[in-house]
């Protein structure tokens, strides 16, 4: 089961990086900027198969953790420089609605996959109900029903999404004296007077009724609830970032591929499918958000240098760009490397 969990952490890593660069992919297309590979993995190939279209060679290779859209003349192709269809000669705007795409794919399918978990396991705050009477106790006796919401205990009112004020109050009676309590059954409200039993083993008065104070959530509060979720969630990411620049808070809980994996593995074992989904969208933002930021070798970096050209209407030398986005690049592949010994050890010593 522990395989089972890993490979689910590896599958949804290499989903969502691939989504991120398939949105650079479709951007491209859009805007008509010739792709000139666009690969699922990395690795030695798998799978090849060439568009006859559009020339776009698509490759499946055997490590899923990535991918990459290769645009003719890009850093990573050196040899098409002057090839018309060259990344750098479509006008600027088309270049940065390609480049920002990535992250705003990560963004989007944050945004789907929330609604999903809502859709599956949302739930809102709701006035507190009966969930379930248990046989033979006097809630049933007075005849309270599964479903029947509670307005008030003793004409004192129950809060909204207070599931404890009913439990509360009867466990604060003496034994043997009677309660009433004020329900909604439909359109009808009503009082039902009912005494509750001293259970023993418990040590407390009981009446036997199950209260829950959340309600599924309706259709119409999804897509709102899923924003919201996306919203926080980037909020809380950005503010986690600002602390590690400036003052360096969180430091030690930075993880590279293999200390992510592991997390959402052992997450997703205790928490099952909805903290995965959970996670997804969490990673997901994660992964757009820094990929803006503007380090070289990220979308980010990419992003000032086109909007540098816009300004200037004239690009930076390409060489100086070229250089920084794969020093960058390596700088940022040492830094992975570096992370990925860390989470090792880190798992060794645990």
């Amino acid at each position: 089961m522990t395989i089972l969990y890993l490979l689910l952490a590896i599958l949804l890593l290499g989903v969502l990086i691939t989504a991120h660069e398939y949105g650079h992919f479709i951007a491209a297309r859009l805007t008509g900027i010739a792709v000139k590979e666009y690969s699922v993995g990395f690795g030695p190939k798998l799978l090849q198969w060439k568009s006859k279209k559009h020339e776009t060679l698509f490759t499946l290779r055997p490590f899923p953790l990535g991918g990459y859209c290769m645009f003719y003349g890009d850093e990573t192709d050196q040899a098409n420089t002057d090839d018309p269809r060259a990344f750098h000669k479509a006008a600027v705007w088309r270049r940065m609605l390609t480049v920002f795409s990535g992250p705003l794919m990560n963004f989007l399918l944050a945004f789907l996959l929330a609604v999903a978990l809502m859709a599956g396991y949302g739930f809102t705050v709701a006035q507190p109900y009966v969930d379930y009477v248990e046989p033979g106790m006097p809630a049933v006796q007075a005849g309270l029903q599964a479903g029947d919401v509670l307005l008030a205990v003793n004409g004192k009112a129950i809060p909204l999404g207070d599931a404890g004020a009913l439990s509360a109050a009867i466990t604060a009676l003496p034994a043997g004296e009677p309660v009433t309590l004020t329900v909604r059954r439909g359109e009808e409200t009503f009082d039902l007077t009912l005494t509750p039993t001293y259970d023993e083993q418990e040590q407390r008065n009981r009446i036997g009724v199950g209260v829950v104070a959340y309600a599924p959530m309706q259709t119409g509060q999804m897509i709102p609830a899923a924003w919201n979720s996306c919203v926080y969630a980037s909020t809380a990411i950005l503010d986690s970032l600002g602390k590690l620049v400036t003052t360096g808070e969180g430091a030690q809980d930075v993880a590279g591929p293999v200390g992510v994996v592991q997390m959402i593995a052992e997450q997703t074992r205790s928490g099952g499918f909805e903290i995965f989904l959970n996670l997804a969208v969490i990673i997901s933002i994660n992964l757009g958000l820094i990929n803006l930021l503007p380090i070289p070798g990220l979308d980010g970096s990419r992003l000032v240098f086109l909007a540098i050209e816009g300004i200037r209407r004239r690009p930076i030398s390409r060489r100086i760009e070229n250089t920084v986005h794969l020093v960058g690049f390596a700088m940022l592949l040492g830094l992975m490397v570096l992370f990925t010994f860390k989470d090792v050890g880190r798992i060794i010593a645990g």
